[in-house]
């Protein structure tokens, strides 16, 4: 456990390079007077993937999970270790579950100071809350939170095929190499990312949707409290599952 605050700050500095890079993206495109403005969903997802890759590269200490749906699937598929040799208990889940957290909000607010001029401008308040946390195209929270598990039980059941089923062994993503994970993700985002905008991380959209609520955005309107819980229980809900299932499907690799 010697190296457990090393692994806090890594999950804060590549959850918050993540979220950076990739509400970045999103703000590039929705918000007015940008030059990427009207970019399009397919850019918004390729972003995503790169900013996944971006994280992964700069969390390297902790074995860069970024998202308490993979840390939670590494608990429930048996990992014996997180990254660093840290071992899977109590605290260390939480001192991963904070980082990603904090690094989620703290990445949120810089995208707001880069595009601090174009949420001025920008007249739709949705355009705004968009930038931050995810929305349906069509709002059925059942089949929202479907989508969500679904979206989820891929990212991190991919996760742990790719390390082999070895899920004892330094579990998380900076292992795996970062390309694979940001392909995972760009794979996601076009096939499954329509209905959702594609959350599959707890911590990607309720910390950015706290700090749209608490930061002084011009005429930001509501942050759609109604629902966020969607994107926090149907990862957590997929997450678990990819884990359980990683016990069956993906026998560990000798």
């Amino acid at each position: 456990m010697d190296n457990i605050g090393l692994v806090f700050l890594s999950e804060v500095l590549g959850t918050g390079m993540l979220v950076l890079l990739g509400c970045g993206v999103v703000a590039n495109v929705a918000l007015t007077k940008n030059k990427g403005f009207g970019g399009g969903f397919l850019m918004v997802t390729f972003g995503w993937g790169f900013a996944v890759f971006a994280g992964v590269t700069v969390a390297y200490n902790s074995g860069a999970h970024l998202n308490p749906a993979v840390t939670l699937g590494l608990v429930a598929s048996g990992a014996t270790e997180f990254g660093l040799g840290v071992p899977v208990n109590f605290l260390s889940v939480l001192v991963y579950l904070a980082g990603e957290f904090l690094g989620a909000f703290l990445g949120a607010v810089v995208v707001w100071l880069a595009y601090k001029q174009h949420y001025d401008e920008e007249p739709e308040p949705a355009n705004k809350l968009g930038t931050f946390s995810t929305g349906p195209a069509i709002r059925s929270y059942g089949w929202n939170l479907v989508t969500e598990i679904i979206g989820t039980f891929v990212l991190v059941f991919v996760v742990i095929a790719f390390g082999g089923g070895r899920q004892g062994v330094s579990g998380g993503l900076g292992a795996l190499g970062a390309l694979p994970v940001a392909i995972l993700v760009v794979v996601i985002g076009t096939s499954l990312g329509g209905p959702t905008g594609y959350a599959i991380n707890p911590a990607r959209d309720l910390s950015p949707r706290i700090a749209h609520f608490l930061l002084p955005i011009r005429g930001k309107g509501s942050s759609d409290w109604a629902y966020s819980w969607v994107p926090v229980v149907g990862p957590v809900i997929g997450g678990l599952l990819a884990g359980w299932a990683s016990l069956i499907w993906l026998p560990i690799m000798a």
